[in-house]
Parts: structure tokens; C-alpha cells; sequence
């Protein structure tokens, strides 16, 4: 079994990619409600501030700050990836290893990860994670996507109406 090396930082922010097994599948938007179900249960029993999220059909983005002394990210996405997959009963076409590992087959194992270490960096991962869907082509302004935290800073002032 590999030993990925992940760099914990006990309160860090981070930027978060978690993608489908299947590229190219919709279900991420198509079951937009249980995955934001599962998203606030796993927030409620382990917090964490989301400083940004975007949800495209086959993966998502995030950047979060963690508690003070707490690194744990790794559980919180094992949580979120198995409370949606139970959630929503789906089991697909899983092959042999993510059967034995009792995997449901939605969901790439990993997930990518990076320390967010100044402000600087902050505002770039920000900028990539709302103008995501414009990089897709799925909208022509990030403010037109609906599964994104970007609606959040333009309610509360701190982009203007028309997004980014």
C-alpha cells in the first residue's frame, strides 16, 4: 500500500480537488442536495470554516481553514465521501480492490491537497476555485453557476454583483 506524504498543518488552510471515479458522470449536481447534506453533517460533527466551494458534475473544490491544533482533513473527507455514497445507495460498476476495500466505487481514492500559506496564494486558490466552471465552459461568468460559494461573497459585498 502506498504512503502518501501529506503536509498537516494544525489549523492550515487548504485547497481541496476530489473527483468521480467516473469523469464525465453528473452526479455531483444531479444529487447537488444530498451532497450538501452530507457536506453539513460532516461540518457539524468535525468543523471547519469553507473559505470556498465550487461543485461541477464529476468533482468538486473546496478551501478550508481548519481548527486551531486540528490537521484531521483526511477524515473529514473519508466521512463526506462515504455519507454521500450511502446517502444516495448507489453502487457502481466497482472493481475487485474497491470491493474487498468495501468502497461503493463513486469516488477516486485520493484527493489532492495544498497547504495555503499566505494570503497571496489564498486569493489566487480563490480565483480558480469560482472561475472553475468558466474553465469548464459550463457558464460564461462564475456568478452564473450555481453550485459555488462565490453567491456568498457577492451577498455579503465582498465581490461585486457580477462575480468574477
Amino acid at each position: 500500500m502506498s504512503n502518501y506524504r501529506r503536509l498537516r498543518v494544525p489549523g492550515g488552510t487548504y485547497f481541496f480537488t476530489v473527483n468521480l471515479a467516473i469523469r464525465g458522470d453528473d452526479l455531483l449536481v444531479s444529487r447537488i442536495d444530498d451532497l450538501r447534506a452530507t457536506y453539513r453533517d460532516v461540518a457539524k460533527d468535525m468543523p471547519f470554516q469553507t473559505r470556498a466551494v465550487v461543485v461541477l458534475p464529476d468533482h468538486l473544490h473546496t478551501i478550508w481553514t481548519l481548527p486551531e491544533g486540528d490537521a484531521d482533513f483526511s477524515t473529514r473527507w473519508k466521512k463526506i465521501k462515504r455519507g454521500f455514497s450511502v446517502r444516495i445507495g448507489d453502487c457502481r460498476n466497482r472493481s475487485a480492490s474497491k470491493r474487498a476495500r468495501g468502497e461503493a466505487g463513486i469516488w477516486q481514492r485520493r484527493f489532492w491537497e495544498r497547504n495555503i500559506r499566505d494570503e497571496a496564494e489564498l486569493a489566487m486558490a480563490l480565483r480558480y476555485v469560482w472561475g472553475n466552471p468558466v474553465k469548464h465552459g459550463l457558464v460564461a461568468r462564475a456568478a452564473d453557476w450555481p453550485y459555488s460559494s462565490v453567491h456568498r461573497e457577492v451577498r455579503t459585498g465582498v465581490l461585486p454583483s457580477w462575480g468574477i
